[in-house]
């Protein structure tokens, strides 16, 4: 067990990955008191059944009375909305954060709310599963997965300190960039990748109606792959790609240059532009794999029925 990093916790929105904080701060003993809230009624009403949270507040503002962190666990698009609502409430020396994939987007809606004395580091954890909802979380989720830190000019050091310490407490490698540059790079690593994801599964759903089906019966690995990522929250990735509209597309533009090159490659029997191509994505892969975060187990390391 650790040493408490923080007196108090407030978690604003009891998803995944707010639950899966909850477990993983309890886990390492990083606060005294956990205090969550949830807009609907019924994520609330799961969290006190499941025991998440110390104490499930009935509003945003009780939860965050007295708190020393404040992490936004909300949809990007709904940030700069609760950061006015829990304003007026928030203790001098507080820290807020975020979790969400777009950092831009959130320091120009929460940055403006914040009262003088209330330190603003945003954060994203490059975590996460195809599942959502307070049942959804574990307290390894975080275990040698990256967090990014983005703190904003001015930053009172101390504050970008103990998040990163409560990070590392909850097993995370933690890194530091701006806000425009990490938007640029979860657009190339997540951002993109879950669009077209989203648009090879759509395919696939016109395809099945002429085909009666076979499309899902005869799923192979790599397209089990794609609707696991499809599977993924509608609102969270909606407010996403509206937020991080430039550089998605700039990545959709250079992916779609590559796609044009293949189709050449394929179209004229070039078979020695493909090799080449695929030696050196096999490459990255196995990059992946070298930095701890994959596996090479198997079937991705999937278990299997039998």
């Amino acid at each position: 067990m650790s040493a408490p990093v923080y007196d108090r916790i407030a978690l604003i929105g009891l998803g995944l990955i707010a639950s899966s904080m909850y477990w993983a701060i309890k886990r390492a003993g990083l606060a005294q008191e956990v205090t969550g809230f949830a807009k609907s009624a019924e994520s609330r009403a799961t969290a006190r059944r499941i025991g998440l949270c110390d104490r499930v507040c009935e509003s945003a503002a009780e939860a965050v009375e007295g708190a020393d962190l404040v992490v936004l666990c909300v949809p990007v698009g709904a940030m700069g909305r609760v950061a006015a609502e829990i304003a007026p409430h928030l203790k001098v020396g507080a820290t807020v954060s975020d979790v969400g994939s777009v950092k831009r987007s959130v320091v120009e809606q929460v940055g403006p709310h914040l009262p003088e004395g209330v330190h603003f580091v945003p954060a994203h954890p490059i975590a996460g599963t195809e599942h959502s909802g307070p049942e959804s979380g574990f307290a390894t989720l975080f275990d040698n997965r990256w967090c990014l830190l983005v703190p904003v000019e001015g930053t009172d050091p101390e504050a970008v300190q103990c998040l990163r310490t409560l990070w590392e407490g909850m097993g995370a490698k933690v890194d530091e960039m701006t806000a425009d540059h990490h938007d640029l790079v979860l657009a190339v690593t997540s951002h993109a990748p879950h669009l077209i994801a989203y648009t090879m599964v759509g395919v696939a759903d016109d395809l099945q109606r002429v085909t009666d089906g076979e499309v899902i019966n005869y799923s192979a690995a790599g397209f089990r792959d794609f609707t696991r990522i499809a599977a993924s929250d509608p609102t969270m990735w909606r407010d996403v790609f509206l937020t991080n509209k430039e550089a998605t597309l700039e990545i959709l533009g250079r992916f779609t240059e590559e796609l044009f090159a293949l189709q050449r490659a394929i179209r004229t029997g070039d078979g020695d532009h493909l090799h080449e191509y695929f030696t050196r994505t096999r490459a990255i892969r196995r990059g992946i794999i070298d930095a701890g975060q994959d596996t090479a187990a198997p079937n991705f390391g999937r278990e299997t029925t039998q």
